[in-house]
């Protein structure tokens, strides 16, 4: 009983951030310092306590299963979390589940391939939890921003073409779908977080000795387009929201409540999966009584 009530308010949590169709999608439509119901922070600490061992329940079932496997895609704008988001959502979770990779700038092995090669590379294998820190999507938002980028990427000229990134929109589908179609459930997640409070954040990072090594010039220099990553990300969740690979616009001003959401909607991703540890035949059965018996009889 107590379980389905923690599963039902996973459910209950995330629904109103899930996007599966994009349609008519417009970031000013969702507030970036939006709470639901959750009244503060020790609240959000409560709920989390209250669950405690719901994920990594989840997450053993799926890797004994070995059949799914689940690739969780985090999209920000700088100091939105997402480094915050991977350590403590997935801190309860075996290393040996998951794997976290995140995609820099592209080097001259992977500009040699088609922009999809270097994360099919890396989508997790069945059983695993695989998380992109920055993704394929990068190829429509920053390169959408800096467009001179698409030089390096030594694409043939005919190619370049004013339909490239509706192009690529379809390409992205069509890969999520395959995806799905061979057991990767795909959920990609846009941490939404404001001008104002990045600009705080930012402040934080210079004053505080301790966060001076995450600050870097170039996120100075980025926060300059803001405008035309918000009408980049825009698009990318219009043109990409899917039912079988949806995006979750997480409110992402309040840390705790950011987290709290991506939890949530991942225990609701899992426990849709029916996962169940699996059973053994009556030769393993046999065996392990076997064993067990020899262990009980055992001298010293």
């Amino acid at each position: 009983m107590k379980y389905r009530k923690q599963i039902k308010e996973c459910e209950r949590l995330a629904a109103p951030y899930c996007i599966t169709k994009g349609k008519k999608f417009r970031l000013k439509d969702h507030d970036t310092n939006d709470t639901g119901e959750v009244k503060n922070e020790q609240h959000s600490k409560k709920i989390i306590e209250n669950r405690a061992g719901l994920l990594t329940n989840l997450q053993e079932k799926l890797y004994a299963q070995n059949r799914w496997a689940l690739l969780l895609v985090i999209q920000a704008m700088d100091a939105a979390g997402k480094d915050g988001v991977i350590k403590h959502v997935m801190s309860g979770v075996n290393p040996q589940g998951c794997d976290v990779h995140s995609f820099k700038t592209p080097s001259t092995e992977e500009l040699n391939h088609d922009y999809l090669w270097r994360a099919h590379s890396r989508v997790p294998e069945r059983g695993m939890i695989g998380i992109f820190n920055r993704s394929y999507y990068e190829e429509v938002l920053v390169v959408r921003v800096h467009p001179t980028i698409l030089k390096a990427q030594k694409l043939p000229d005919p190619l370049i073409t004013k339909r490239i990134w509706e192009q690529r929109y379809e390409d992205i589908n069509a890969f999520e779908h395959y995806l799905t179609r061979n057991g990767v459930v795909v959920r990609k997640f846009f941490l939404h977080v404001s001008k104002k409070e990045q600009k705080k954040r930012f402040l934080e990072r210079l004053e505080d000795s301790k966060k001076n090594w995450k600050f870097s010039m170039a996120d100075v220099k980025e926060r300059g387009y803001w405008k035309d990553y918000q009408e980049a990300y825009e698009e990318v969740i219009e043109n990409t929201a899917t039912k079988h690979a949806p995006w979750y616009v997480v409110p992402a001003d309040n840390k705790w409540y950011t987290q709290l959401i991506v939890a949530s909607a991942i225990i609701t991703t899992l426990e849709e999966l029916d996962l169940s540890f699996p059973d053994v035949d009556k030769e393993k059965k046999k065996e392990l009584r076997s064993a067990r018996e020899s262990l009980l009889h055992e001298k010293g």
